[in-house]
């Protein structure tokens, strides 16, 4: 284990070298921990193809799921961002495709939400609007709201998330609508419209109230709904977080 900068330290695990945070309580909401292999004794054969394992027919597990593979199941090395990894590890089929359309995200969505985009704010009931900036912190944490005034929301703190597109005023179910929510399985793909306005509720620090925040789009909306869309895409992967 060796120290490296910006907080982080590299860690050997017995899948591969990991560059995480030193301050576990930091990591970032859509990472995963490394899953249990599945012991040695207790898999006898490959657990997709059935095939017994043997002196020549040797076993190994995937990285992402922990379950035992024979090398033709669970030959390809793909990135797994989620777990930290340095470098591409092994993983079987299922779990590869799952970790390649992820890797859209990190390359993709995430340059997008920490870039940020401006929106109109309106915080609870507030009759008020704003003008600021939102972007996704360095860390992937929090939300950073920058206008007049500065706030953030903590992305382990929303409770659930509403992404409407144009054409599709709160509250409606149509086809219009996609939503996120994030103590739900259900998370909806939505239609092909452009996303218009986001609608949050979250729990400050010390409360247990839970606080509405809505965001809409501004002069710039071509920005504001890429930004939408990725933001939705990081609802996903923040559920499966927490299921996880």
């Amino acid at each position: 284990m060796s120290s490296a900068p910006d907080g982080k330290k590299l860690v050997r695990s017995p899948s591969g070298l990991r560059m995480v945070p030193e301050n576990g309580a930091f990591n970032s909401p859509f990472s995963l921990d490394e899953p249990q292999w599945v012991p040695d004794k207790e898999c006898p054969r490959c657990m997709q193809c059935d095939t017994k394992f043997d002196f020549i027919t040797r076993k190994h597990h995937c990285r992402r799921c922990g379950k035992c593979f024979c090398d033709k199941c669970c030959s390809k090395k793909v990135a797994l961002q989620r777990m930290c990894f340095v470098d591409p590890v092994r993983q079987c089929a299922e779990c590869g495709l799952i970790s390649q359309k992820e890797a859209e995200f990190y390359d993709k969505q995430l340059k997008v939400l920490m870039t940020g985009a401006t929106f109109l704010v309106t915080l609870g009931t507030s009759e008020k609007s704003e003008t600021m900036v939102c972007r996704l912190s360095n860390n992937h944490r929090y939300l950073f709201l920058d206008g007049e005034s500065h706030f953030e929301v903590e992305l382990s703190r929303i409770s659930s998330m509403q992404v409407l597109t144009e054409g599709s005023p709160p509250g409606d179910k149509d086809i219009h609508t996609y939503t996120s929510l994030l103590e739900s399985p259900y998370i909806s793909e939505g239609s092909s419209s452009p996303a218009s306005s986001m609608m949050l509720r979250y729990k400050t620090v010390g409360s247990r109230d839970l606080q509405n925040l809505r965001l809409e789009a501004t002069d710039d909306r071509k920005t504001a709904s890429v930004w939408l869309a990725a933001m939705h895409k990081a609802a996903k992967l923040l559920y499966e977080s927490r299921d996880q």
